[in-house]
């Protein structure tokens, strides 16, 4: 497929890296020059040196007559609405445009782009601040991925020396009707997929796949059962993403914003409920100032600066002061690593958030729901299987799958099921597919 990217920033950067590394026919546009440089090195792809505020022969000899997909990611919101109405108008297939307005992204806004030529409407804040509401709810989990309205939950959590399956073989724990398994393991720099042999160790970051009724017990079972349940929320950093978090907290919390900057604090006030949220004026990664605002009564903790080393110092302060639940927004891709390795808990990348967002739209196949999994080099989806797929014509265990794409769960008549090695997949099950290190289109050929 062709794809046509305007904007090398770290969204557009970080798209080509994807899908150049599954193949696709890229192209990136952009006016700086050093930030094609750099993108060319690491990618295989067409660059073009040009404004995207004068694109028209840009486009042209991109090849936009023949794009399946333009994404436009500049800095400019109305730049990039722009530039998907002209690119639809000159033969692109889909557009997708990045905006940073929040109104932008209302239905009916939505629908009346999508009359002008706009297939996909995305902002990056929003995408962060439904991964953080969605962490709050269980503290005790770092990653949580919902699968069709929450029917079936894949959970990311770190194992500790309390967890009641430690040590123990998969085989002599999981049976056919076990509601939860494994999905995957990171164990160090290394990442399995499980076999009956295998089994947890103290410090594993491991995957699970489940029902919405069986969290409570998986609670339980990995012995997190004193992790209490969010009640305050302390947020360092009061840009767009902390906005829209506080404006989307579940009935029953509170929070409070620490920024630096006094002219945002008095922005602050009227963009927030004040009965719920309380603003200050102050550093939120002093010691000081987080126990003079009481931070043991906090029950979780957000670093949302635009500093991915201040947000990640922050959290482990955080820590140190007694919170159990941490999440730091980290956009430097460099620092994924480390902010992993020094355990300050979940990590937030709009960038990834993004991708994954806008790579669904690539696939062919009834596709939904992509989630990038940094943390293990692995995409999780959700495909529906059509009457007559070849996911449908035999159990399981006789489809041949590759060893790195393991079917978790599926969505049945509104009842979530998990899958093992005798599952009969039906035409329109919503299946949950997990791909480890390598292009979840492989799967593609099984549903379509």
């Amino acid at each position: 497929m062709k794809v046509i990217i305007v904007g090398a920033g770290a969204i557009g950067a970080h798209l080509a890296d994807l899908f150049s590394k599954i193949k696709q026919d890229i192209v990136i546009i952009d006016d700086d020059e050093e930030k094609l440089e750099r993108i060319q090195a690491d990618c295989d792809l067409m660059t073009i040196h040009s404004s995207p505020s004068t694109p028209i022969q840009a486009l042209r000899d991109a090849g936009i007559r023949r794009a399946d997909l333009f994404i436009a990611v500049t800095r400019d919101e109305n730049l990039n609405l722009s530039l998907c109405v002209l690119a639809r108008s000159m033969g692109a297939r889909q557009t997708v445009a990045k905006v940073e307005n929040a109104e932008f992204v209302e239905p009916q806004i939505i629908e009346a782009f999508k009359a002008a030529g706009i297939s996909s409407v995305i902002y990056p804040d929003n995408l962060a601040a439904l991964d953080i509401i969605n962490g709050l709810k269980l503290t005790w989990v770092r990653q949580r991925w919902d699968v069709y309205g929450g029917l079936l939950t894949l959970l990311g959590i770190k194992v500790r020396e309390t967890c009641e399956i430690l040590d123990k073989p998969f085989k002599e724990i999981f049976k056919p009707d076990s509601p939860y398994h494994v999905v995957t393991i990171k164990r160090g720099d290394d990442t399995i997929m499980p076999s009956g042999n295998d089994m947890l160790k103290t410090g594993d970051y491991v995957y699970f796949m489940t029902t919405r009724e069986f969290i409570p017990n998986m609670k339980r079972i990995m012995g997190k059962e004193d992790y209490p349940d969010v009640k305050n929320v302390f947020i360092v950093g009061g840009g767009k993403t902390a906005v829209r978090v506080v404006n989307m907290l579940p009935q029953g919390m509170r929070a409070k914003i620490f920024e630096n900057d006094t002219r945002r604090c008095e922005e602050l006030i009227d963009l927030v409920d004040t009965d719920r949220v309380m603003v200050i004026n102050a550093d939120g990664r002093s010691v000081a100032n987080l126990q003079e605002e009481n931070i043991k009564s906090a029950q979780a903790f957000i670093a949302l600066t635009g500093n991915a080393e201040a947000n990640i110092l922050a959290c482990l302060t955080a820590k140190q002061l007694g919170v159990r639940k941490t999440i730091a927004m980290i956009e430097n891709m460099d620092y994924m690593d480390i902010a992993g390795n020094v355990d300050i808990g979940t990590i937030i990348n709009k960038q990834a958030l993004t991708a994954s967002h806008i790579y669904q739209l690539l696939l062919n196949g009834d596709v939904r729901n992509i989630r990038n999994l940094m943390a293990v080099n692995a995409d999780v989806a959700e495909f529906t299987a059509y009457p007559r797929s070849r996911i449908t014509r035999h159990k399981v265990r006789d489809l041949d799958l590759p060893p790195e794409i393991e079917l978790g769960g599926l969505v049945r008549n509104g009842v979530g099921l998990l899958v093992n090695g005798e599952t009969q997949i039906q035409p329109d099950d919503v299946v949950v597919v997990f791909c480890h290190g390598t292009d979840i289109s492989r799967i593609e050929k099984y549903f379509i």
